[in-house]
């Protein structure tokens, strides 16, 4: 839509942009009449496509929302979740990390300590721009932590519409950020419900071992449900972690992983000393140790999510 001013009336008028895009291809110049005052004016072209909205954005799709999550812990959740955004940072897209854990160690390893976060912006006690916090160029932060899980009680308390809380409370950056991306806690919770009644893409870290593989069997089937009012959210990326090249056991999980989910399993992110140093310094990965087979990995994900081949190459 573009806005044109009658210069009688000075009344608005909104116009489809289909509607005068082949007299802006011509170049000539159109008349218009103010449904108003019935003024017929000249539109010229030449200033009209000065003002009007980029290609890019008038056609812009909304944010990708992306959780991460498993019912288990200890499976690189938060890991996964901070450095896959960090490298969706460095590729130059706009990204928005919002951390649904009570733990709140998503600050912790950006190194940011926000004074609010998504508590704040669920209570409404502050708006969403005095909730989110900058933690590096193109990568924002709402934070977490224990005041989350006042937070959970609220909505339980709902007698209706609770599921929806956090879509609404998010709604205005809907199409700010090229990404959104959810980090949540272990268990199943009524706060976990509202991520997945907001997001439309899961990827699930599943650490190379036989609990983790029994957590995505129950997973699967809580996700299931959640499906059944929500078509639009499916599984996209299952992420092995830890994997240990040394020992039989990871690789042979692994395998069993190929054959059950051969569309969403996505490389390895393989075991790393790096990874378990770097929050200690508030660094990513990406920061930490660049030249790591962890960095090599985290970045070989960000091209899968991204589908560009040459994305942090």
């Amino acid at each position: 839509m573009v806005i044109i001013v009658c210069p009688k009336c000075v009344r608005k008028h909104k116009v489809n942009l289909d509607m005068i895009k082949k007299h802006i291809d011509s170049g000539k110049n159109v008349s218009a009449t103010c449904r108003s005052c019935k003024y017929k004016f000249p539109v010229l072209m030449d200033q009209l496509l000065d003002n009007l909205p980029d290609e890019k954005e008038t056609h812009r799709f909304k944010s990708r929302k992306i959780c991460v999550t498993l019912s288990k812990g200890g499976v690189g959740k938060t890991t996964t979740c901070v450095n896959l955004g960090a490298g969706l940072a460095l590729a130059g897209y706009k990204v928005l990390l919002v951390d649904t854990d009570t733990q709140g160690q998503s600050s912790y390893i950006l190194g940011k300590k926000p004074r609010a976060g998504l508590t704040e912006l669920l209570t409404k006690e502050l708006t969403i721009d005095e909730c989110v916090v900058q933690a590096r160029k193109n990568l924002w932060l709402l934070s977490g932590g224990k005041s989350l899980a006042g937070v959970k009680r609220i909505i339980d308390r709902k007698s209706f519409g609770a599921e929806w809380t956090l879509a609404e409370a998010l709604k205005p950056v809907d199409c700010q950020y090229d990404f959104i991306l959810l980090d949540t806690s272990p268990g199943w919770d009524q706060l976990i419900v509202n991520v997945l009644f907001y997001a439309t893409e899961v990827l699930v870290p599943v650490a190379l071992e036989v609990m983790p593989l029994h957590g995505l069997s129950e997973f699967m089937k809580s996700l299931g449900s959640i499906q059944k009012y929500r078509k639009e959210i499916s599984l996209k990326y299952i992420v092995p972690t830890f994997l240990d090249t040394r020992i039989k056991g990871p690789q042979m999980l692994y395998s069993e992983l190929k054959k059950l989910y051969p569309e969403s399993l996505c490389s390895p992110i393989r075991y790393s000393e790096s990874l378990s140093e770097a929050p200690s310094f508030g660094k990513s990965i990406f920061e930490f140790a660049p030249g790591s087979i962890a960095s090599a990995d985290y970045r070989e994900l960000v091209r899968r999510v991204t589908m560009d081949d040459t994305a942090l190459v």
